[in-house]
């Protein structure tokens, strides 16, 4: 679990003045300039979503100067768009990015778009390879195991009920129902709108269908919980709480709290390449080999034989394995092959 990234689930803010502190969790520890990718599908059904992936990006650059951030906005806004969550053009800043972030929109949107994607599986393979991953509002719910239709609930009016998530941390041991915007009270007196708008009321009438074993991680706004998987530590960071519930039990966290990562789940061994097209995840690799060494920047043809070995590795091809190493010692790189992918260094 070494090379995994931090993972930062926020309740709300991404964009406002406590965004900042929020932001910061997420960065710690990634070199500066913080290479930021944000992707646009969560908002991708809205005529504005481009205008709203913006906005995040102003607040980003203005709130975060110190870490020197370079945004960049991924218009993924479809899976069937010639420039969609399956574009390899579109979606190549993702192969870069120390920090990758979605937000707001709608979660069932999200699954629907991201699901099965190139762009889900280029995701994951940056945060086996130590990339950090921020998700805000619909974007966190819909990485869960289990997500909230929340449009669907909050303004059509269909029953209360989940939907399959995009179960990002599932792999890991961990089965989630994030809740955003916990405390939300927009509605007054007269309306509940906590838990993400569709109120205590009917999220409490959806709890006994929640599958045994999976947690619900409830997020106040202007809060966000990370997840060191180095340190195997959750810390709350912002002007709220988060709550855990689990078979009816729940445990509450304070602003500034940390509590194991076992409170989630436990840990099988991962394969980092679980659930990842090869190729993506052999692009993946070569593309972190092209900036592993902090200055050093490995030429595209060096890149592109570290990419052919480990393809040719996936299939046991060891006599092409050996040749590609052979031609990158010639080229004046040393491969090191370690459980996180290959590592090179220059002779």
């Amino acid at each position: 679990m070494q090379s995994l990234g931090l993972i930062t689930l926020m309740g709300s803010g991404e964009s406002s003045p406590s965004g900042r502190a929020l932001f910061e969790a997420a960065f710690s520890g990634l070199p500066r300039p913080v290479k930021v990718a944000i992707m646009e599908t969560p908002a991708g059904f809205e005529p504005n979503s481009a205008y709203v992936a913006n906005r995040i990006s102003q607040s980003i650059e203005h709130r975060l100067q110190n870490y020197k951030p370079e945004v960049t906005v991924i218009p993924a806004r479809r899976r069937d768009s010639p420039c969609g969550s399956n574009n390899p053009d579109t979606l190549r800043p993702l192969l870069d990015a120390d920090c990758i972030f979605m937000g707001p929109g709608s979660p069932s949107y999200a699954v629907r778009h991201l699901a099965g994607s190139l762009a889900w599986d280029m995701i994951q393979a940056r945060h086996r390879l130590g990339a950090s991953l921020a998700f805000s509002s619909s974007g966190a719910i819909a990485v869960g195991k289990r997500a909230i239709p929340i449009y669907e609930i909050y303004k059509v009016g269909e029953d209360p009920h989940w939907i399959p998530g995009l179960d990002l941390l599932g792999r890991m041991g961990i089965d989630i129902a994030c809740v955003t915007h916990w405390n939300n009270a927009e509605g007054g007196a007269h309306l509940d709108t906590s838990r993400c708008y569709i109120g205590k009321a009917r999220l409490e009438s959806m709890l006994p269908s929640i599958p045994s074993g999976t947690t619900i991680v409830g997020i106040d706004e202007h809060t966000a919980l990370t997840l060191d998987f180095a340190g195997r530590t959750c810390r709350v960071v912002g002007k709220g709480g988060v709550i855990l519930i689990e078979e009816g039990e729940e445990r509450k966290f304070g602003s500034g709290s940390q509590f194991s990562m076992d409170e989630l789940g436990d840990f099988p061994p991962l394969d980092p390449i679980d659930g990842i097209a090869p190729d993506v995840w052999a692009e993946a690799t070569a593309a972190r080999s092209r900036t592993q060494t902090e200055g050093s920047v490995l030429p595209d043809a060096a890149a592109a034989a570290i990419a052919d070995r480990e393809e040719a590795r996936r299939r046991k091809d060891w006599k092409r394995a050996d040749d590609l190493r052979d031609q990158l010692l010639d080229m004046g790189y040393r491969i090191m092959d370690t459980p996180e992918g290959p590592k090179w260094e220059a002779i």
